[in-house]
């Protein structure tokens, strides 16, 4: 059966041919995947986590959604780091939507980059909870069996040491025009080896002009924050305030 996932349109959105080959392969996988999202700034990191999002959600009863962009995260407020279970697929993922995380811990600040320590020991310490709740481990930390899929979004700005500890299945590497915008080429966190354990896709991002080139959102960031802190504090009042 054709959903509106696997023939490339989503409710405003085209989705390219590249974006569904992506995701395909991963809900494909013979485990529940654990998927890390890096790209560079605006490049719609947000926008394939939570297309992603939807195409597991079609094969999983649950999926949880690990925020670690404190500048615009998907389900909560600004400054947070969280972990979200997402038990229904989200129609128009042009809309901004906030959910109640399961875990969530407050940053202090819409840059990862003025406290990089801090950061990572929160991005750690919401995923050993992941791991604990929704891993099911052996004798030892490793090996694990995972329970529940993990999608992990990431802000512009993508710590290696984050990425080694988390240990995902797949790493999606969103590309723009701009070469030197990007992420560095192939496995950039690797020490030269190549590591079997993490299937890395390369994809481009699905912003484009008549050239083919990479358009950049441009995105009122600040505007984009104070909206969410008032849709976050109008739950406090009723329907009919």
């Amino acid at each position: 059966k054709e959903t509106a996932e696997s023939s490339g349109y989503v409710k405003n959105i085209n989705i390219p041919e590249q974006w569904l080959e992506a995701t395909e392969s991963i809900a494909n996988s013979s485990m529940p995947p654990i998927t890390l999202i890096c790209g560079a700034k605006n490049c719609a990191k947000t926008t394939f986590s939570r297309y992603l999002l939807n195409v597991l959600l079609n094969k999983y009863t649950k999926v949880a959604y690990l925020d670690t962009d404190v500048g615009q995260p998907e389900f909560t407020p600004p400054a947070f780091l969280s972990l979200t279970i997402v038990h229904k697929v989200t129609p128009d993922l042009t809309v901004p939507c906030l959910k109640t995380p399961e875990r969530c811990l407050f940053f202090g600040d819409v840059s990862c980059k003025r406290d990089p320590s801090t950061y990572l020991s929160y991005v750690f310490a919401i995923y050993n909870y992941y791991r604990k709740e929704y891993c099911i481990s052996d004798k030892g930390e490793y090996p694990h069996k995972i329970e529940v899929p993990l999608i992990v979004n990431t802000p512009g700005w993508v710590k290696v040491d984050m990425l080694k500890y988390i240990c995902p299945t797949h790493v999606v590497k969103i590309s723009i025009s701009s070469e030197k915008k990007n992420l560095p080429a192939g496995e950039f966190w690797s020490d030269g080896e190549h590591d079997e354990t993490i299937n890395l896709i390369e994809i481009n991002s699905a912003h484009q002009d008549s050239l083919t080139r990479s358009v950049l959102v441009q995105i009122d960031a600040r505007l984009l924050r104070d909206l969410r802190i008032l849709t976050y504090f109008k739950q406090c009042f009723s329907s009919d305030s």
